[in-house]
């Protein structure tokens, strides 16, 4: 459920005040510093910063599948298979 709201944006998105939460006045609007679940950028936003991460731990991305990275360690090769269920 909070995966997505690990990625960051890159343009700048704002969004109207949430249900219950009332900043100022009722028509001003929230600038978001980080993704939302549901919100169209989420999935590539929470790609993005995933793919940096595992590529920070010396992990290469697959040109065959952008959702298998794989290490070699100790001699042994290491998969990472994600998959994602949006349901």
């Amino acid at each position: 459920k909070t995966a997505f709201l690990n990625g960051e944006l890159e343009e700048t998105v704002y969004i109207q005040q949430p249900p219950g939460y009332v900043e100022g006045e009722p028509y001003l609007a929230c600038k978001l510093e980080k993704a939302l679940y549901g919100l169209k950028q989420a999935p590539r936003a929470w790609y993005a910063r995933l793919r940096s991460e595992l590529e920070a731990m010396n992990f290469t991305v697959s040109q065959a599948d952008p959702g298998l990275f794989y290490r070699d360690v100790l001699g042994e090769r290491v998969y990472l298979l994600l998959y994602v269920d949006d349901v």
